[in-house]
């Protein structure tokens, strides 16, 4: 097998980075309103990534207030039409499925022979991970011409969101390559739903730049800091297609199913999704 040098060095210089300074700065810049420095940014990010804003509700790139205000544009309504079928899993987010497939014994498979497991992944509870032991899990990588905001798979209600404090290694091929369990050791919001499907995890990985994770029920997360939130005397419900949250910047999102529930169609490792389109099916008889 030919050694990526190229990769290894680039991960060797993520892990001498200052990962959090550097992307704290990055929001500063990200946040500004001075017109100079937000048109800038917005106009070279537009070129650079071929973005189409005929999508966006505000099509005019100099109106937005900063350019983290650009970056989690919303779209235009039916830009983005959800599969029909409610029975179906459907993509939260515009990217790239980096994997797709069944989970092992708890492992979940993230590139060239290593895996990292769900235990790990949602912080650390045991009896949370055991629920998804012999599930189905997908790997989704925006990158940053995409639509950077984050809607429900499936239709649920939010039991948990904690907040994982952790590194903050960047998320594309190269460095998940080189990086043991990569997801698992960045910062990352792990929430728990629970769905006509069984148990559903959607958790929100942070990376190298991305200046910050917001969801729907609390606007942003402390750097650094664990913060575990329980919602059980009165759960949030969010129908499938809802926005329940978005990045500041790319990044992934990891989707976790009970057994049961299945992929289907043509997508897989490699493949481009769009928020909306159908990943797979639940499963037909509901044991939640």
């Amino acid at each position: 097998m030919k050694t990526d040098y190229k990769g290894e060095l680039f991960a060797a210089l993520q892990r001498l980075l200052p990962q959090h300074s550097l992307s704290r700065i990055l929001a500063m810049a990200a946040n500004s309103r001075q017109p100079w420095l937000k048109d800038h940014l917005i106009r070279r990010a537009i070129e650079h990534f071929d973005i189409d804003m005929a999508e966006a509700i505000n099509s005019d790139p100099e109106s937005y207030a900063s350019f983290n205000q650009f970056f989690t544009r919303e779209l235009k309504e039916g830009a983005r039409p959800i599969d029909p079928n409610p029975r179906s899993i459907v993509s939260p987010a515009d990217g790239c499925i980096s994997q797709i497939g069944q989970i092992t014994d708890g492992d979940i498979f993230q590139a060239k022979g290593a895996s990292f497991s769900a235990h790990a992944l949602l912080g650390g509870s045991e009896d949370t991970a055991r629920v998804f032991h012999r599930g189905i899990y997908t790997t989704i990588y925006l990158s940053p011409r995409d639509y950077h905001r984050v809607h429900m798979p499936f239709s649920g209600r939010l039991l948990e969101a904690r907040y994982i404090p952790g590194r903050l290694f960047s998320v594309n091929d190269t460095t998940t390559r080189q990086i043991p369990g990569l997801f698992a050791r960045n910062e990352r919001l792990a929430c728990l739903f629970d769905t006509e499907a069984g148990k559903m995890a959607v958790v929100m990985v942070g990376a190298l730049f991305v200046a910050g994770i917001e969801s729907r029920w609390q606007p942003s997360y402390k750097p650094g800091r664990m913060d575990h939130r329980l919602f059980t005397s009165n759960p949030l419900a969010f129908a499938r297609g809802d926005e329940m949250g978005q990045f500041h910047f790319g990044s992934t999102v990891i989707l976790l199913f009970e057994e049961g529930n299945q992929w289907s169609g043509p997508h897989c490792a490699g493949s481009t999704v769009r928020l909306g389109e159908r990943l797979g099916n639940c499963r037909a008889n509901s044991e939640s």
